[in-house]
């Protein structure tokens, strides 16, 4: 038997369901961008305050405001949570310096004053140098926030270091080449800041950024060979 013809109505009705479903999106770019980086934000509070081992997903979320699994949608992992405050409040910060142009007339000690130094002044009040001590007490029983930090950090810094020691070296600022050949040490006080200052004597903190700018003066002035 032929099936009856459908009625404009009906006809009006399906076409508006089809418009609903149409509609009926997920949330927008921004809006997602926004709840990923509110649990990026809700993350790095939860590893300060707990570490990493004792950080759990359901805390970020509860921090954020979303949904328990809501936080499984963007990082699958804790470590890959990890990874993306690394990234978010760590390297959003390094990319700034490291993508500063040396001035055509600019020495290779002013510049290193006018990024690094600037950017140390903040690294404890940022929370930085407290990511950083958390890969140094966990990063043994974790090795994947190893991995994470050197990568997105620690490699980037010790590049530029390595990538201006030379220039350095031909504009004649440094008096020789153990920069060129040790670049670490330049960076070396930075990371005895970072260890003095909640591991080793935390009733004596020292300012990280006075110790960085007094090696610079050493490396540069030649003074450190005297």
């Amino acid at each position: 038997m032929p099936k009856p013809k459908q009625t404009p109505a009906k006809k009006l009705t399906s076409n508006a369901a089809v418009r609903s479903k149409r509609v009926a999106r997920g949330p927008s770019p921004d809006k997602t961008a926004q709840t990923k980086a509110s649990i990026v934000r809700a993350a790095l509070a939860e590893f300060l305050e707990k570490g990493f081992a004792d950080a759990t997903i359901a805390g970020v979320a509860q921090r954020a405001g979303v949904a328990k699994g809501t936080p499984y949608r963007y990082f699958a992992t804790k470590e890959a949570l990890f990874a993306g405050v690394v990234q978010q409040e760590l390297v959003g910060a390094l990319g700034e310096i490291l993508g500063e142009r040396r001035g055509r007339d600019e020495s290779v000690q002013a510049f290193l004053r006018r990024t690094l130094l600037i950017a140390l002044g903040e690294i404890e009040r940022k929370g930085r140098a407290a990511m950083a001590r958390l890969v140094i007490v966990e990063g043994v029983r974790f090795p994947a926030l190893v991995e994470i930090y050197r990568r997105e950090m620690f490699d980037p810094v010790l590049d530029q270091i390595k990538r201006l020691a030379p220039v350095a070296r031909r504009r004649g600022e440094l008096p020789d080449d153990r920069l060129i050949r040790h670049p670490h040490l330049l960076i070396a006080p930075v990371w005895m800041g970072i260890l003095n200052n909640q591991l080793i004597d935390r009733d004596h903190p020292v300012d990280i950024a006075g110790l960085f700018e007094a090696q610079l003066e050493l490396m540069f002035s030649g003074e450190a060979g005297r």
